[in-house]
């Protein structure tokens, strides 16, 4: 892979190549992606959706919106960082080409302000709800009607590829959805396959897919105007990583580690003083222990070491990319740049606390529970109203629902479609406005 390829500013559409030397620096590409992201109504909706926490009434505990929010300033600083030394190693980008090291900041946040715009409500939990319901639940007696990769979309239903589907998805009136650039695109697709092999290898790109049967053309076209390297070929198709990919994914781990944990503290879920513990071990290289000595409440000394862990994890992560930049592009560094952090030993040890005493409490876990009911109902109702309208049996009550169905969601070619489309719309919905919705079918 080469980066003047990997930088592309192509859009969906576009029959003229852009060039960076020619962009309006007030007004620069990658910059728009941003703005566009900013102003969906798919992004505004993460104001509502679980990070960890469903349904928490607090003020001070995250939700998917802030999350982002936060992955997409960390995303930032790695791009920076590491587009400095990459214009350093390679001059030609700079003086040939005009791209600057801002812009693989720019890029790096935007992808990062997305990476979570097609989770559904409730958290992961919401993922397994969806394919739980096609896999075991009522949604199973559709599998006969699909191609085993279609029946696998839904199974395995994955928030990556509902991302892409968002961003990319052409509808009526509405080219390309949000026309984003292509590098931001590929820097955003962090599983570049279908569902189907499951995890062929053990390279972080395999684990999960990051693309619908229904968006696999684009897909192909996204990667191919990149140059991203072609893993697979013939029924089976898969690509290696956007190396700007694995600085979003390492913005994401970094904020999910120590902010997921943060919460658990604020939350009373875990003790202060062992918790803050765990966070000097981490930065016991750069902590100035007057500074920290001299804090007297708990939110000061948490700021003070989110902050410091946060900025070591930035440095760390831009050392591991810099250092396996020829390995990236050529695609066989097949980790997250984390595992292979001098600070592995004190993540894997907030994060097990993390899982023990937050991801795991009753809290949460009830919680869960009723997203999965809620889910699972609507996806009942609602594939069921399709359905029946489409073999013309469908009830008065069918006809009552799908007036609650928005019409960007109903889909009038394939029973794969007509599915998929369901399950994104339940996917689109904030944890409120599905409760909302579940307690009007029930009569609630």
């Amino acid at each position: 892979m080469n980066w003047e390829q990997l930088l592309s500013l192509k859009r969906y559409g576009d029959t003229h190549k852009r060039l960076r030397k020619e962009q309006d620096e007030t007004r620069l590409g990658f910059e728009v992606d941003y703005d566009r992201i900013i102003f969906s109504q798919a992004f505004r909706s993460l104001q509502d959706k679980t990070q960890v926490i469903p349904m928490s009434k607090t003020d001070f505990v995250h939700t998917r919106l802030t999350h982002s929010l936060e992955v997409s300033v960390v995303g930032r600083s790695l791009g920076r960082m590491v587009g400095k030394r990459l214009l350093e190693k390679h001059p030609h980008l700079k003086e040939v080409h005009g791209y600057q090291f801002n812009d693989f900041g720019a890029i790096v946040a935007t992808a990062a302000l997305a990476h979570d715009i097609g989770n559904p409500p409730f958290g992961h939990s919401g993922e397994r709800a969806i394919g739980e319901y096609f896999k075991t639940g009522n949604g199973k007696q559709f599998k006969s009607q699909l191609t085993e990769k279609e029946y696998q979309d839904l199974c395995d239903f994955e928030g990556n590829a509902n991302g892409f589907k968002i961003l990319t998805e052409t509808r009526k009136g509405v080219e390309g959805s949000l026309r984003l650039s292509y590098a931001t695109l590929g820097t955003f697709m962090k599983y570049p396959k279908e569902s189907l092999p499951k995890k062929p290898t053990k390279h972080i790109a395999d684990k999960k897919f990051g693309f619908f049967q229904s968006d696999k053309d684009f897909f192909e076209e996204v990667a191919i105007e990149l140059g991203l390297l072609q893993t697979r070929k013939g029924k089976d198709i898969s690509f290696s990583r956007h190396p700007l990919t694995f600085l979003v994914e390492a913005a994401d781990d970094i904020c999910y580690t120590i902010i997921d944990f943060e919460d658990g503290i604020n939350l009373g879920l875990i003790e202060e003083d062992f918790a803050l513990e765990y966070l000097i071990k981490l930065v016991k290289n750069t902590i100035n222990t007057d500074k920290y000595n001299a804090l007297q409440t708990t939110e000061d000394r948490l700021s003070y070491l989110r902050a410091l862990s946060i900025s070591t994890l930035i440095w760390d992560a831009a050392d591991v990319f810099l250092k396996n930049e020829e390995a990236i592009l050529e695609g066989t560094f097949d980790r997250a740049l984390l595992d292979k952090s001098n600070y592995k030993a004190q993540i894997e040890d907030i994060i097990k606390l993390s899982v023990e005493k937050v991801y795991r409490s009753s809290e949460v876990i009830e919680k869960e529970i009723k997203g999965y009911r809620i889910i699972s109902d609507l996806l009942d109702t609602f594939c069921t109203a399709v359905t029946n309208s489409v073999q013309n049996v469908q009830t008065n009550y069918d006809k009552l629902i799908l007036t609650l169905l928005p019409s960007r969601f109903i889909a009038t070619t394939s029973c794969y479609q007509q599915l998929l489309q369901v399950a994104c719309f339940v996917a689109s919905l904030s944890d409120g406005k599905a409760l909302d919705l579940h307690q009007k079918i029930k009569g609630v």
